[in-house]
């Protein structure tokens, strides 16, 4: 890597070491929460649903929670439908998994 500006490949640390990417988000009609909120929150759609590198389930009340960034290991979430402290980490399938702090 010569170019200062080149970013890592996958497996080399790319995720960890590059800016984040931004995502933006659109009103999901989640009515759980308070109107400011709703955008990063979804209901999950069943096992056909697909997550994106912003979006993680909350393990206590299935819901979707989303961010304006990509998520990594070691996040820290908050779930406001269920008033969760959420960590994020890497699932055995390579995906991205919450676990419950308190």
């Amino acid at each position: 890597m010569s170019d200062p500006l080149e970013r890592p490949a996958e497996g080399e640390g790319a995720a960890a070491s590059g800016p984040r990417r931004r995502f933006e988000l659109e009103e999901t009609g989640f009515d759980e929460v308070p109107v400011r909120y709703r955008r990063f929150y979804r209901h999950w759609r069943g096992p056909g649903d697909a997550l994106g590198p912003n979006e993680v389930i909350c393990p206590v009340c299935k819901v979707v929670i989303r961010s304006s960034r990509e998520l990594r290991e070691g996040d820290r979430l908050y779930c406001m439908a269920c008033m969760t402290r959420l960590r994020v980490r890497r699932g055995a399938q390579g995906g991205l998994e919450a676990d419950c702090e308190y």
